[in-house]
């Protein structure tokens, strides 16, 4: 395991030929050696309308997820509490904090996670953004072990202090985890561009809270690795192609195939999709350490969260397997 803690992304992504139900045994999966191999924890994030994603449920596959595992923490990376009443989600993270103590984190986030049709499903309004901050500090007093202030408590959840952190990709989110003092995550898996700028605002600008007196920031990062260099070199390749394939694929009547999506990679769309991959570990134990090293000092973080990218379930597991191991 490398000296910055690591943690799991986890989408439930399901594969071209597999189903909903593969998906989720492969969480589980992932869930168990991660467990024993020592990741700090695992996060699922919320997502609407895309078949190739199937943790928007986030609150029921981390009842799953906490049943079919012992100790390691699991949270919503995030909810997207715009999406959400904060009492409702009180409620669903605080019933989860009580079945399993001292496990359940909550990442909240305001972008509506989905498409402008699905955004129009989900009851959503532009205006429910704004209220952001509004609600992330109505969820914090539903969660807090203060007495009732209002005739609207949350049963279960009061008193529950579920962690929260808040999740993003520009500076909203860094100024609002300052202003907080909670912890703070950046999306740097999919969202690179402002990473050094978000971290350093949110440092500098950090209010102590409590709970959380000196700041804590955590980024993602892309994990491909593998037997050998070069092995974790070619699967990368390969994932970089899929990734291609799965956004070019959005609103198409049938999904691209692996050689359609091949000729897409260098278009201009193809190297926009390419880009949000610009950070990512590729290698063996040796080099895939070095490099989440190097990128833990260069983010300025206390945490890495990893979303190991491999093409295939057994690729992705020991892509997991080996950016845990300690190296000599």
């Amino acid at each position: 395991m490398t000296a910055t803690p690591l943690s799991i992304l986890d989408l439930a992504t399901v594969e071209a030929d597999g189903t909903i139900a593969d998906a989720f045994r492969h969480s589980v999966d992932v869930a168990r050696l991660a467990e024993s191999t020592g990741y700090r924890r695992i996060w699922y994030a919320e997502h609407h309308n895309m078949p190739s994603i199937a943790s928007s449920a986030t609150s029921v596959l981390i009842a799953h997820i906490a049943s079919q595992t012992s100790t390691i923490g699991l949270g919503a990376g995030g909810v997207m509490l715009p999406n959400h009443s904060p009492l409702v989600i009180a409620e669903q993270f605080g019933t989860l904090a009580e079945l399993h103590p001292g496990r359940i984190h909550l990442g909240l986030g305001r972008a509506p996670g989905t498409d402008g049709a699905t955004f129009r499903a989900l009851r959503r309004t532009y205006e429910a953004a704004d209220a952001f901050p509004n609600d992330v500090a109505e969820l914090q007093r539903y969660l807090s072990d203060e007495l009732p202030r209002t005739a609207v408590n949350a049963y279960p959840g009061r008193g529950t202090r579920v962690p929260l952190t808040i999740l993003g990709s520009s500076l909203f989110g860094a100024s609002l985890a300052a202003q907080y003092g909670l912890p703070y995550s950046f999306a740097s898996h999919f969202a690179p561009q402002s990473l050094k700028a978000a971290i350093e605002h949110y440092r500098s600008h950090y209010v102590p809270s409590e709970a959380h007196p000196e700041p804590y920031a955590s980024a993602g990062i892309n994990v491909v690795a593998a037997g050998t260099d070069a092995e974790a070199e070619t699967l990368f390749a390969r994932a970089e192609v899929d990734r291609v394939r799965r956004f070019l694929s959005r609103g198409r009547d049938r999904e691209l195939t692996f050689d359609e999506a091949s000729q897409l990679v260098d278009t201009p769309a193809g190297r926009e999709i390419r880009g949000m991959m610009q950070y990512t570990a590729i290698g063996g134990a040796r080099r895939v350490h070095d490099e989440l090293e190097a990128f833990a000092r260069f983010a300025d973080v206390d945490e890495l969260v990893t979303v190991h990218i491999a093409p295939t379930r057994a690729e992705q597991l020991e892509s997991v397997r080996i950016a845990a191991a300690p190296t000599a």
